[in-house]
């Protein structure tokens, strides 16, 4: 599989003779091949190669010029990119020219590698020798060429428009091409190489500087800013400006004639599936199985509830029968009777008689009342229940030591339960006294106690955050209320205090002797001391904040439009979306200034960083380096103008090209610029007409006098394009 490509092979190689010659316009960006005589070429593609890998068998493909992308999820791409064998417009990979000449002589229908036709090929203004002698030796050596000949590509455009009326036989041709700019000035039909003129400026850099912009303010689409779509964008939309600056200025104001000059691509874009609101049918649907789901669940808790119930009266009944029986019982009996049962004294059965009956209080849901929270605070049973805690450690065994152990952890817990329940029903009968309080002062004046409620609430707030705030940073202030960091101001507690104590003793203790720090154990205790955490002073007072608590809920109270001030901060992060829905303006790159920004550096290429001329500072240039120069010359030369070249074909170039060439030349000079029949095609066409003449065979030369003379004899070899 030598080549992967979808332009057909021509079938009619062998009608023609030996001595029709065989016409290449290699140029930058496309090759083009043909038979001479014919007017337009047979083979067209991209002058790039690419070799990568197939991704089952490994085999190594060429992939010249156009490919079908739909192929390449076959190949493996990732180490071999598109190459070229072209150095700005000198050809300088012979290798990579290689592959080109034979994907392109075998496309055009040649059955071996000798092909035995005249070369007519193209080459830029003014080729190293050592391009040429390359060039010769690869189609003599390697293809068996009889002879070739070599042309400029401008100066055969130039030729063929001449030709057909477009321009004068004394102009100058202007060629914006694909990595170079070049303006030749032509004399009596032929071109005088000595006034040339060359910029490194053409419509590759006008793409790249596309790509670039484009990247920039759409970095979210960079994958689909690929070379080939981005200099379809160039063609279709780019145009060249009279007047930059005002054309500038027209969008930077964002006038009307701005918006009629903007174009939009629109990225493929699925609109996400709008959600209907659910019919009544479906509401009533979705309500009835939450229903059945709810009495579902509600029967599963209450046949649980019952056997739960049914399981504490079982062990109710159990333990009251155990009791009844233990009243039985001889009191000489009763430790082998207890024994038997698992208990260890009738107490316990008590407690567990209590806790049996709380539990199964608590299932019916039947309330406990005061007397019966009072029993069971006073019961004797509690005490009963931890009966080890008042007996010495040296009289309990290392068994009964873990049960003390367990109770004194069980007690502590019990008791601050209900110590912290005890306090939250105090503190529940202070806020209620204080709303009753605060009720009546309502009534007597609500818009007053409103006012000083705001006033107390926020004064309150304020204190309770300067207490975090210095609690968090230091006590140190700027005087704007602005606490400072920790280390810069006074410490806040003991804790840190002695922190700081500890190390300034530990700087004095050791002098200004030998650093003997670490050398003893007790050094290592500082260490342990500076890492306790003992910040048990000025833990901040629960009462103000309790109280901030209960005047926010009174002002929820009283005040429909009261929002706390710690929910403020919440509520607006929460109405701020975190991810917008895209939308189809998200997936449209707009195209404004970027479509006469990009070509207007073939007139500026120093905004690119290349410190060249522009077009039409070139052709000023190309004038004054003629060798013989008088007035006339010049104004035959201005009078035809021709531009030629791919990037000729943007809109408004000729206009601007005159209005340039006017302001550097004298007042009144006479100037018309005028654009090829085809810029594109019309240096291979050129060509072709050329080696149609008769006389071409004399401008070209064979095998044998390029051996014969040798590479120097190139160097002073040209074509005479007036035959």
């Amino acid at each position: 599989m030598p080549f992967v490509s979808r332009i057909q092979r021509q079938s009619d190689y062998s009608l023609f003779s030996p001595s029709t010659p065989i016409v290449i316009d290699n140029g930058a960006s496309y090759f083009r091949i043909g038979w001479a005589g014919e007017t337009d070429p047979r083979v067209v593609f991209r002058n790039i190669v690419q070799r990568p890998r197939h991704k089952t068998t490994g085999e190594t493909v060429t992939i010249v010029g156009d490919h079908d992308p739909t192929l390449l999820k076959y190949f493996d791409c990732t180490r071999s990119g598109p190459r070229s064998a072209f150095d700005s417009n000198v050809v300088y990979q012979f290798e990579i020219m290689e592959y080109i000449l034979d994907f392109g002589f075998d496309r055009l229908g040649a059955n071996d590698s000798q092909i035995d036709h005249p070369i007519l090929i193209t080459e830029c203004v003014c080729n190293p020798v050592h391009s040429r002698s390359k060039m010769a030796e690869l189609l003599f050596e390697t293809y068996g060429v009889p002879s070739i000949a070599y042309g400029v590509d401008a100066a055969f455009s130039y030729k063929y428009n001449q030709q057909h009326g477009v321009c004068a036989k004394d102009g100058l041709a202007i060629c914006p091409g694909f990595c170079t700019t070049h303006v030749i000035p032509f004399i009596n039909g032929e071109p005088v190489y000595k006034g040339c003129c060359r910029t490194n400026i053409g419509g590759f850099h006008i793409t790249d500087y596309l790509k670039q912009l484009l990247s920039l303010k759409y970095p979210h689409h960079l994958a689909r800013f690929t070379w080939e779509k981005v200099e379809d964008l160039k063609m279709e939309h780019c145009y060249i400006s009279q007047d930059y600056g005002s054309e500038a200025r027209l969008f930077q104001k964002g006038a009307k004639e701005a918006e009629e000059k903007t174009r939009c691509w629109q990225l493929p874009w699925i609109p996400p599936p709008t959600e209907e609101p659910p019919s009544e049918e479906e509401i009533a649907r979705k309500a009835a199985i939450k229903e059945k789901q709810g009495q579902r669940l509600r029967e599963m808790a209450e046949a649980k509830r019952s056997s739960r119930i049914n399981e504490l009266e079982n062990e109710l009944h159990g333990l009251e029968f155990l009791l009844k029986q233990l009243e039985q019982v001889e009191e000489v009996n009763i430790p082998s009777f207890l024994s038997e049962t698992g208990y260890v004294s009738k107490q316990e059965i008590e407690a567990a008689l209590m806790k049996v009956t709380q539990s199964l209080r608590k299932a019916k849901g039947e309330p406990k009342g005061e007397q019966a929270e009072m029993e069971e605070k006073n019961d004797p049973a509690i005490n009963e229940k931890f009966h080890l805690i008042n007996i010495p450690d040296n009289m309990l065994s290392a068994e009964q030591l873990k049960e003390k152990r367990k109770q004194l952890f069980l007690k502590s817990t019990t008791e601050g339960r209900q110590r912290a329940k005890q306090k939250r029903h105090e503190e529940e009968l202070e806020r209620e006294r204080k709303n009753q309080e605060d009720e009546v002062k309502r009534l007597e004046n609500p818009e007053l106690y409103l006012e000083q409620l705001h006033a107390k609430y926020k004064e309150l707030f304020e204190k309770v955050e300067q207490r975090k705030r210095l609690k968090t940073n230091g006590g140190h202030t700027n005087g704007n209320n602005v606490s400072g960091g920790v280390g810069r101001g006074e410490r806040l507690n003991a804790a840190q205090r002695e922190r700081m104590r500890l190390l300034t003793t530990a700087i004095f203790d050791r002098g200004k002797g030998e650093d003997t720090f670490g050398a003893r154990d007790e050094d290592w205790q500082l260490y342990k001391l500076m890492s306790k955490d003992n910040d048990d002073e000025d833990d901040g007072p629960d009462e103000d904040e309790s109280e901030l608590a209960r005047l926010s809920s009174r002002l929820q109270e009283v005040d429909p439009t009261f929002v706390p001030k710690s929910e403020v901060g919440t509520l607006q992060s929460a109405e701020v979306p975190r991810f917008r829905p895209l939308t189809k303006e998200d997936f449209q790159i707009v195209l404004g200034v970027e479509r006469f920004r990009c070509p207007e550096i073939l007139f500026r290429p120093n905004w690119i960083g290349i410190d060249q001329a522009g077009l039409d500072e070139m052709a000023g240039v190309s004038i004054r380096r003629l060798p013989c120069r008088d007035q006339e010359l010049e104004e035959r030369l201005t009078s035809s103008v021709l531009v030629t070249g791919g990037s000729s074909l943007f809109p408004g170039i000729n206009e601007r090209l005159e209005a340039g060439i006017r302001m550097i030349r004298p007042c009144g000079s006479p100037i018309k610029v005028v654009k090829a029949l085809d810029p594109i095609l019309d240096a291979w066409r050129g060509a072709s007409a050329y080696a149609a003449s008769s006389q071409f065979l004399t401008q070209t030369f064979s095998k044998a006098d390029y051996y014969e003379k040798g590479e120097d004899w190139l160097r002073g070899y040209q074509v005479q394009y007036t035959l």
